[in-house]
């Protein structure tokens, strides 16, 4: 009995072959001279205030002092970013400072998340979900609340004026973070787990050997998140850090505006250069993690609580 092979359709053939049809909602955004146009006007009016901060930073100190400060500085002093170093501040400890408590803070931020994450994902325990809705609920508290609790605490442990008040709290996680992690590795397929098991890994060599290298992405992601917001934390050290040789940057910056005498025009040139020291780090670490903050939010954003 013979069979008899379909025609050709004309997708299939060289005739006729008709294209993929676009979805509505690309072919409705699609890139043409308005939208370059619009953007690039866009990009001018948000580059504004950046162009004013390295123009105040190149001005020189006659110009911040009579406050003749134009776009493009008259007199560019590159000498500033030098200068900045030999104030009466310890500017370079400040950096040091900001780097101590900003990496170590990462690093707590990701081993705390990426284990309780993977506890809420992979654990069976009576009570879990229960708990886990309960620590995404701490979210809701606002952090002036539990201010004035925290500092008794470390005041009563001997911690006011050092990095322990701003870098132990990063190694107890979040609950967004946590929410990220669970989120990933629930989309890992649990089959992985059981060979795992078979292998005779237990549930610590399980996340250390196959779920941790997995989670790249997401804790590259926390990190970036971490880093962000304790680069540039001004109320932590401005609460717990009482020297100046222990201050971090941020907050160092804000002390550079008391150098000036009374009646003197602060030196709006300095400040200006410590600012882009605060700024320029965090530019490129979002450069150069951006890639992974795409996979996060492809990998996590749509898992859907469960």
């Amino acid at each position: 009995m013979s069979t008899v092979a379909p025609a050709p359709t004309p997708a299939a053939t060289g005739h006729g072959a008709t294209r993929p049809s676009r979805p509505r909602t690309l072919s409705a955004f699609r890139s043409g001279p308005f939208t370059y146009g619009l953007l690039v006007i866009l990009s001018a009016i948000f580059m504004v205030p950046l162009v004013f901060v390295i123009s105040i930073a190149l001005a020189s100190d006659a110009s911040v002092s009579s406050g003749q400060l134009t776009i493009l500085p008259r007199d560019w002093e590159f000498a500033n970013f030098v200068k900045i170093f030999r104030t009466s501040l310890p500017v370079g400890s400040f950096l040091i400072n900001s780097v101590i408590i900003s990496v170590t803070s990462a690093l707590g931020q990701v081993l705390s998340s990426s284990l309780v994450g993977y506890a809420f994902a992979r654990l069976r325990a009576p009570g879990k979900k229960f708990l886990f809705f309960v620590v995404i609920a701490t979210m809701m508290i606002p952090a002036q609340i539990t201010m004035i609790p925290q500092f008794w605490i470390f005041s009563e442990l001997g911690w006011v004026d050092t990095f322990l008040p701003l870098i132990v709290p990063q190694f107890f996680s979040n609950a967004f973070n946590i929410f990220l992690v669970r989120q990933f590795v629930t989309r890992i397929p649990y089959e992985m787990d059981e060979a795992a098991q078979i292998d005779g890994l237990g549930h610590f060599g399980i996340y250390v050997r196959l779920i941790l290298p997995m989670m790249t992405p997401i804790l590259i992601a926390i990190s970036i998140f971490t880093l962000t917001a304790m680069w540039g934390d001004f109320m932590g050290p401005l609460i717990y850090i009482n020297s100046e040789d222990k201050m971090p940057l941020a907050l160092g910056v804000q002390y550079l505006t008391s150098t000036s005498q009374e009646l003197q025009t602060p030196p709006w040139n300095l400040i200006m250069v410590g600012s882009i020291f605060l700024s320029l780090p965090m530019i490129v670490i979002y450069y150069f993690g951006q890639r992974y903050m795409y996979e996060m939010n492809l990998s996590a954003g749509s898992a859907g609580v469960k």
